[in-house]
């Protein structure tokens, strides 16, 4: 968890209808208060909000200041399934270089417990979905 795919340059992090309930329930609000104040609209549907950084664009949900030194999610145990699937996007899985690029950024990756390719079809698939 050090927050550097949730930082860098404009994007996007699409959720579910049950990710917006899930997230709106966590901060107390109700849907159409989270879609209000936590997202905005790209390319025709809604995404996560940006807020202006040091170098780009935060996640308006990772929190800089809970952990000294570190950035966090603030809405880990709830975040979206694209967030949860990282790395095991398409993208990344679509060639050893394609994976190895993603490392170039993600200390997390190729480090930890290795994940067996089952549970890595399981995450692709739900990302693809």
């Amino acid at each position: 968890m050090c927050g550097n795919c949730c930082t860098g340059p404009s994007g996007f992090v699409r959720f579910t209808e049950q990710e917006a309930q899930r997230l709106a329930r966590r901060l107390g609000l109700s849907v159409a208060e989270f879609m209000e104040r936590y997202t905005m609209v790209v390319e025709g549907e809604p995404s996560l909000n940006e807020v202006r950084a040091e170098h780009g664009y935060d996640c308006v949900f990772l929190d800089r200041e809970k952990i000294p030194g570190r950035a966090v999610c603030g809405v880990y145990e709830d975040r979206p399934t694209q967030c949860r699937t990282w790395p095991f996007w398409q993208s990344n899985l679509k060639s050893p270089r394609n994976w190895a690029k993603a490392s170039k950024t993600c200390p997390g990756m190729n480090t930890g417990k290795l994940v067996r390719p089952e549970e890595i079809r399981i995450l692709r698939d739900k990302c693809d979905a």
